[in-house]
């Protein structure tokens, strides 16, 4: 339980840095920092399931729901929270190895690690787009 808390911290902390690269003000990068924390929390306890596919999807839907909800309180853009707060979930070692196995000639590796960081991708994706669609469906009501 130690290292889930402290995973979170350093979560936090990175996403810290990155609000300051996208000079958020003190609010809005706490804010956003926070949405980034609870993504990677929710990532941690579905570990169950072995699949960091099903992982990324559920992170995603409650870093989507809280970017919503803070984008209506703070009266900000939502990509303002969900930017920040779905980078620790982009699969960009993936991308990496799987241009790595493309350059070098290995084609089983580049299809097996390709395909698995499109599956993380496109989870990211339609977590977004479901979350999102939801939101204005009901905001429009």
């Amino acid at each position: 339980m130690k290292d889930l808390f402290l995973s979170c911290l350093c979560v936090f902390a990175a996403c810290v840095g990155v609000c300051v690269m996208f000079n958020l003000r003190r609010r809005a990068l706490l804010l956003a920092s926070l949405g980034a924390a609870l993504g990677w929390f929710i990532y941690l306890l579905t570990a169950f399931t072995g699949n960091d596919i099903v992982q990324c999807f559920a992170a995603t839907l409650a870093v989507s729901a809280y970017a919503e909800i803070l984008a209506r309180v703070n009266k900000a853009p939502v990509t303002v929270f969900l930017i920040v707060g779905i980078i620790p979930m982009v699969p960009g070692g993936g991308i990496y190895y799987a241009m790595e196995y493309c350059l070098r000639g290995d084609m089983e590796n580049f299809l097996t690690t390709g395909l698995h960081t499109f599956g993380i991708a496109g989870a990211i994706a339609v977590g977004i787009l479901l979350v999102s669609s939801l939101a204005r469906l009901f905001l429009k009501k």
